[in-house]
């Protein structure tokens, strides 16, 4: 493969009329609400429960948060790799989830620290599975030209779950102590794999699913690791992403020790609403994206780019808890377009490649590597220069991801298929107009 790729016909969506293939895509539904139970739900309570019950110093529980994270970003491009070999692709969802739910209950019954730390970074990479491998799946049961809107239901469920989850995590903690919450987690653990299971293996189109090419015996082919680059569109994407989540990373961090530095005792409550009123708002802004983007990937992508420097400048003009947790909202519209659009992108440019769920792993990699560095240098920035300069410093950066974006990233969606959506969607709108 050289330059861009050549892009084939869209292939038709099944027919969600189909009780069978309705079946699996409610399924894919609660897949996607529950995974949000095993991993982001009840991830920030690992701290509290070390504190707290296993009475560790801050540095042991910042190493085991480290290792989570670590092997977790060792694992993301290997297990995108994995996706994409291997057909049973519903399998690797209930395999990571009860991976998941294995490292959950190891943490709690481990008895050194080193067993802990070694459940926690097992636990990251089984967590790893997850993402490629429902997005493969998606992809594989409704087809190109219905993925857009589909991938922006998953997050709206992802994101809802993501609430329910921290709610119900935060009420078990106070009635029944902080390891219970870690058997809430193995517990959704077994009913994600049951709903992956429950999705029927023969309506997913597996050479879709990794955007191998349509033509035969070259199906069977994936592109070399040195072609991929050749499509200058992959490293300028990848290079976006990643300035994109240094500029994010770091900026809920600071909001948070701007909140305790107001109100100790309300710090807890407050990071809680901050977190709250984000993912409420993803959960909004997810569909809407995935609509947005079915006649053009780019414009969405930078509607959620410009609102990452505008977030961090406004975080600048008071530090009034009520203030910090409303302009929280605009991550919930940076973050929620990005978890929708970021998908759709690496589809459109792993097409005829093979290699669709590799590259969404190589994608969380060097984010994962963005945001370690963003708390860094934030930290610093903040040490010597106050939180004000930190909230700049990652504007600039956000700024820097937004004009890359507008300048360097060409379209992805091809021009033929836009008009298509065009046109479909002026049908839809005709049609309930006369209705």
């Amino acid at each position: 493969m050289t330059g861009q790729p050549v892009h084939p016909v869209i292939s038709p969506a099944p027919p969600t009329t189909n009780p069978k293939t309705a079946r699996s895509l409610r399924a894919l539904d609660i897949v996607n609400l529950l995974q949000a139970d095993i991993g982001a739900g009840v991830g920030p309570f690992l701290a509290v429960y070390l504190m707290a019950a296993r009475r560790w110093r801050p540095e042991m529980i910042g190493l085991t948060l480290s290792a989570q994270g670590l092997a977790s970003v060792l694992a993301q491009t290997p297990g995108g790799a994995l996706v994409d070999y291997l057909w049973r692709k519903r399998l690797l969802i209930a395999a990571g989830a009860i991976g998941v739910g294995i490292g959950s209950l190891a943490t709690i019954h481990a008895h050194s620290r080193r067993a802990v730390i070694a459940a926690q970074a097992f636990t990251g990479a089984a967590g790893v599975l997850l993402g490629p491998a429902i997005a493969a799946v998606t992809l594989g049961l409704v087809g190109r030209a219905a993925f857009s809107r589909r991938i922006g239901r998953n997050e709206s469920f992802n994101h809802a779950g993501n609430v329910i989850a921290a709610a119900i995590a935060g009420l078990i903690g106070k009635i029944w102590g902080p390891s219970a919450i870690f058997e809430f987690a193995a517990l959704a653990s077994l009913a994600t794999a049951g709903a992956a299971l429950a999705i029927d293996e023969r309506q997913i189109d597996h050479d879709l699913a990794r955007e191998a090419p349509p033509d035969g015996e070259t199906a069977k082919r994936f592109a070399g690791m040195r072609e991929l680059p050749s499509d200058r569109r992959i490293p300028t994407f990848f290079g976006c992403a990643v300035l994109f989540h240094f500029a994010n990373a770091a900026m809920l961090p600071l909001v948070g020790q701007r909140l305790a530095a107001e109100s100790r005792a309300n710090a807890t409550l407050y990071m809680s609403a901050c977190i709250l009123v984000a993912q409420a708002v993803m959960a909004i802004v997810a569909p809407l994206a995935g609509r947005a983007a079915r006649v053009g990937r780019k414009s969405v992508l930078m509607a959620g780019f410009a609102a990452l420097p505008l977030r961090g400048i406004l975080y600048t003009f008071s530090s009034a808890p009520w203030y910090l947790i409303s302009v929280q909202a605009l991550d919930g519209i940076g973050a929620g377009v990005f978890g929708v659009v970021a998908v759709i992108i690496i589809s459109d440019l792993a097409r005829g490649t093979g290699r669709f769920n590799l590259m969404q792993g190589a994608l969380a990699t060097v984010i994962g590597v963005g945001a370690s560095a963003s708390n860094f240098l934030t930290g610093v920035v903040v040490q010597h220069a106050g939180y004000n300069a930190g909230f700049i410093v990652l504007s600039a950066i956000a700024a820097s991801a937004l004009a890359a974006l507008a300048f360097a990233m060409p379209e992805t969606l091809p021009a033929d298929e836009a008009a298509s959506a065009l046109t479909e969607i002026a049908d839809d709108s005709g049609y309930r107009h006369r209705q």
